[in-house]
């Protein structure tokens, strides 16, 4: 056979076959949740509100109460900043300030009134005051 290039000869795409088409449709949708739902969880605010281990650890040694209405409160006044396009925000809620990355949805320090020495509150834009 003479291996010289031919030219003018059709190149032919590669075909799949009826059964490797449906197995890469089935492995795209259980791997991972479309981008259509993400948007939407984003876009709604469904993220769960998480405490850092800072967080967690000032919220335990300062004795900060933390029912579920002051919960909904702090989930709140951070989906009033993250409306007004805050990044790191200043929450009161009963008279406790927590630091909050708006764009990580992460509680990243607590502080009650009886630990406010100074009143000053660094590296935020935004502050929300819940009643």
């Amino acid at each position: 056979m003479d291996n010289r290039l031919q030219i003018n000869q059709p190149i032919q795409p590669l075909r799949k076959t009826q059964q490797q088409n449906k197995s890469v449709k089935k492995q795209k949708k259980s791997d991972s949740p479309s981008f259509k739902d993400i948007l939407g969880e984003k876009m709604n605010g469904k993220g769960k509100l998480s405490f850092s281990k800072h967080a967690q650890k000032r919220i335990n040694s300062r004795s900060i109460p933390v029912s579920k209405a002051e919960l909904d409160k702090l989930n709140s006044g951070v989906e009033k900043a993250r409306d007004k396009g805050a990044r790191d925000s200043l929450v009161m809620v009963n008279k406790v300030a927590y630091i909050v990355s708006v764009e990580n949805n992460t509680v990243v320090t607590a502080v009650d009134e009886e630990s406010m020495e100074d009143n000053v509150f660094t590296n935020i834009d935004s502050a929300v005051f819940m009643k």
